[in-house]
């Protein structure tokens, strides 16, 4: 393993090993979750995309613990002004067969500050595992959420489909069905925050990061095509996002830019999850090599952990594909370019609002290519995008530096 590739390992390793402070949070608020604090009420004969089917306290931090929460987690607490008061929603939503299903997020609501509130939709990067998601877990995955609400603003974080509570498997990169999951919890968290006495202004300002950062591209792309009359657009912010696979995060599995851990990891879970949607393979050993083959879809079955993926697949891209595959994602056609397209082009429209787009030179998980590309494509089709080059971090410090100049960023925007 190389050191660039060992670095990466260990930085994923040790943000997971900050999930402690999770479990002992868990325990603390087994009282106060232990039943939902409002209903949908009784079923009506036809329910809508986004109806709320529940609302379950998860966390009650006041500014001075969260303030800890974000220095523990590397992260500047500049913004905080108010304590927090998080939520976990579950609400009615359509799987990407447009078929009824459910799913699950967490909004998050500022301790203070105005009665009617804006609201930051948030949507996270990459997780295997379900019990990692916003809602489950008092993690990374919620820095964003307290950042926000804590400097007055609600917050809604979707776990996405199959993450969280939600039923089935993740459709890890369909960004279809991350967009119909991501209004549906805005919808749900109107409803909720109107319930819990914080009722929304409609303006939304969306943000995300990695793989949340492409979908917060589509997302705000989808509010200001109508998706929800409720809800206008304000601004967008997303951090390291792929939003050119076929161009860039693809390519750069080849050229090294994405190290051998991230490469591995990204590649069979897109693979094995857009499989499902597209028909890319009939076995796995027509794409994964062995011993590979026999595993690959049952690691990606939501209960393990990125170590335990990471630990059963190959060291490197190359070594995991079979040499057939391998050169045929070098260059894709048929279904495989189709799948890649299907989450391309997120950047293709012209924003009414500004657009920050941050990134870090040194990221070997998500290049910084992506993020010039989405730049140009936005800037000619007209838009006012800049974008603010972090520097010298990798993936994850890209996270950690961009999240509170986001929250500034918003404070900036005005009518």
């Amino acid at each position: 393993m190389s050191d660039e590739t060992r670095k990466s390992h260990e930085t994923r390793t040790s943000w997971r090993a900050r999930r402690g402070l999770a479990g002992a949070a868990a325990l603390l608020l087994a009282g106060l979750a232990a039943a939902p604090v409002a209903a949908a009420g009784e079923q009506t004969r036809q329910t809508r995309r986004g109806d709320l089917v529940s609302v379950t306290p998860v966390a009650d931090r006041d500014a001075g613990q969260v303030r800890r929460f974000l220095a523990g987690r590397d992260v500047s607490a500049g913004p905080v002004r108010y304590g927090v008061r998080a939520y976990r929603l579950t609400y009615r939503t359509v799987d990407p067969y447009g078929k009824p299903t459910t799913a699950s997020g967490l909004l998050t609501l500022p301790k203070g500050g105005s009665r009617h509130l804006d609201l930051v939709s948030d949507t996270h990067g990459t997780m295997v595992t379900r019990t990692y998601a916003p809602s489950a877990s008092e993690d990374f995955g919620r820095i964003p959420s307290y950042l926000n609400a804590s400097a007055g603003r609600a917050v809604a974080a979707p776990d996405y489909l199959g993450l969280g509570s939600g039923p089935g498997l993740h459709p890890y990169m369909d960004t279809a069905s991350s967009v119909t999951a991501s209004v549906d919890m805005l919808r749900a968290a109107r409803t909720a925050a109107d319930r819990l006495g914080r009722p929304l202004s409609g303006d939304v300002y969306a943000t995300g990061f990695s793989q949340g950062g492409q979908v917060a591209m589509a997302l705000g792309r989808a509010l200001e095509d109508g998706a929800d009359r409720h809800f206008r657009l304000k601004a967008l912010a997303p951090v390291s996002g792929p939003y050119d696979l076929e161009g860039q995060e693809v390519p750069a599995l080849y050229d090294g830019r994405v190290n051998d851990v991230s490469g591995v990891l990204y590649i069979s879970y897109w693979l094995v999850a857009q499989n499902r949607l597209h028909p890319l393979y009939k076995d796995p050993s027509e794409v994964f090599r062995a011993p590979y083959a026999s595993r690959v879809e049952s690691l990606f079955d939501g209960s393990h952990d990125e170590e335990e993926v990471v630990k059963g697949l190959a060291p490197d891209v190359k070594n995991l594909l079979t040499p057939s595959f391998y050169e045929r994602l070098r260059h894709p056609s048929g279904p495989l370019l189709d799948a890649m397209r299907a989450a391309d082009h997120t950047c293709g429209w012209k924003p009414d609002v500004p657009v920050r787009l941050y990134a870090g030179d040194d990221d070997t998980d998500v290049p910084i290519g992506n993020t010039r590309t989405c730049a140009r494509t936005l800037a000619g089709q007209g838009a006012r995008v800049r974008v603010v080059d972090q520097g010298a971090v990798d993936h994850f410090g890209s996270f950690a530096v961009s999240a509170p100049q986001v929250v500034r960023f918003f404070d900036t925007v005005r009518d």
